[in-house]
């Protein structure tokens, strides 16, 4: 194995933190993997890594390796990158809320492989925080309040939200008119899959934001249930608009208390701070961006 392999296999293992998945990314046999590391610690005369039956982790010396080889694998693929004619390729593994991609990702998904044919996408679904890093994952779509962390967030929509609820609820609840007159009124829970706890409900109110908590008759934590929820008329919910465009136009679902929107919610694409943007993670960010945009005109 030569070198510049070497440095891309040991950064791999440094940052999945496992033999095993590390031989998964690169399709090497793991006693390959082993060896390779043990040939690499062996050249530069220091001990790169420490190995317990759980995980395993860069030492000292294997930090600052570590970091010296991202520099250089960087510079070298923004290099090769940079002539004419050279198109990027690799795996590109994504982290995406299904919902959202499925909608405003999918549908172009074809034409951007044709663009790209050297580009393999591997695409995982999940609303939980992800350790882009760690998890080998280059990139994450999420939307909504994005907590303080070391990826840098590139954001590409604002995505209108409204309260709806069945008619069949509103008939047996009546239709609020203000926020004072949804006391008695029930809602379809969401909770935070970290936290457990229930997100209130919000409304702009002039320039105040007011948030109110209902009783829920149904709690759940993934979107497609909370909007199965909504439909069977569990009781109010507060969803994007693209969700529910169908519903609307249909009658299914009814909007109210539109003169007190929540607030819309923010979509990002979410990176690592520490590195260099390789070719693929770059084209990939772009055209995401652009889908977003022209997907959202449209339907504004």
């Amino acid at each position: 194995m030569d070198r510049l392999d070497a440095m891309r296999l040991f950064a791999r293992i440094v940052e999945r933190r496992s033999f095993t998945l590390a031989a998964n990314d690169t399709g090497l046999p793991r006693s390959t993997v082993t060896y390779a590391l043990k040939e690499l610690e062996a050249r530069l005369g220091v001990k790169l890594l420490q190995r317990t039956t759980r995980v395993v982790k860069p030492t000292l010396d294997g930090e600052a390796y570590y970091r010296r080889c991202l520099a250089i694998l960087d510079d070298i693929e923004e290099a090769e990158g940079a002539f004419s004619g050279a198109l990027p390729k690799g795996l590109l593994r994504i982290e995406v809320q299904g919902t959202l991609a499925r909608h405003f990702l999918m549908p172009g998904l074809p034409n951007f492989l044709a663009r790209h044919p050297g580009i393999e996408l591997s695409m995982s679904e999940s609303d939980r925080w992800v350790d882009l890093v760690q998890e080998g994952v280059d990139c994450a779509l999420r939307w909504g309040q994005l907590r303080d962390s070391d990826l840098v967030a590139r954001p590409v929509a604002l995505l209108e939200r409204l309260t709806c609820a069945t008619p069949e609820y509103l008939a047996r609840y009546g239709i609020p008119r203000d926020i004072e007159s949804l006391a008695g009124h029930r809602a379809v829970g969401l909770r935070s899959i970290s936290t457990g706890q229930l997100a209130p409900l919000e409304f702009r109110s002039g320039n105040e934001l007011r948030t109110l908590s209902l009783p829920s008759t149904l709690s759940v934590t993934g979107p497609e249930s909370y909007l199965a929820g909504i439909r069977l008329g569990l009781g109010l919910a507060q969803v994007p608009r693209f969700h529910v465009e169908n519903d609307l136009r249909s009658g299914a679902l009814v909007a109210v208390l539109q003169d007190f929107p929540p607030p819309s919610a923010p979509v990002s694409l979410l990176y690592p701070r520490s590195r260099q943007l390789s070719p693929r993670v770059r084209v990939f960010l772009d055209w995401a961006t652009q889908e977003f945009a022209s997907r959202s005109a449209v339907e504004g």
